[in-house]
């Protein structure tokens, strides 16, 4: 977990929020665990998804570390290095812009996972979550 990076995440989220005249996110250590441990298993578990191996999905993983709703939202990055690259490619997607625009959300975490050497099938080296939610 890289502390910096998470934080810039939350940054770069709540700057183009207001740009466009919404309040920011507040950061939910809740929602942040189940980011980080999501962003981890995509690493250590080889796969790129919002639904992992085990079934499990965002709003699964949210519960599971004690959020209070199921009205929760992901996006997930693989590959970019920076902060910056993660979050520019989230804001070219659409549906990942959208999360990141919705009014309905007032919670977010954020997750990152550096694994170095990635030699399964899928091999990004960096992996990105955000969780986003509404108690």
């Amino acid at each position: 977990m890289n502390r910096n990076f998470i934080y810039r995440i939350v940054e770069l989220t709540n700057a183009q929020r207001r740009q466009v005249g919404l309040p920011d996110l507040r950061f939910n250590p809740v929602l942040a665990a189940a980011a980080q441990k999501h962003s981890a298993d995509m690493a250590l578990e080889d796969f790129f998804n919002h639904k992992s191996p085990n079934g499990s999905k965002p709003s699964d993983r949210a519960q599971a570390e004690g959020y209070p709703s199921t009205y929760v939202g992901e996006n997930i990055y693989a590959g970019g290095s920076t902060p910056e690259n993660a979050f520019e490619g989230w804001m070219k997607s659409e549906g990942h812009r959208n999360n990141i625009l919705s009014p309905n959300y007032q919670d977010i975490g954020v997750g990152y996972y550096f694994l170095g050497n990635d030699t399964g099938n899928v091999n990004y080296n960096h992996y990105w979550t955000q969780c986003f939610g509404k108690p």
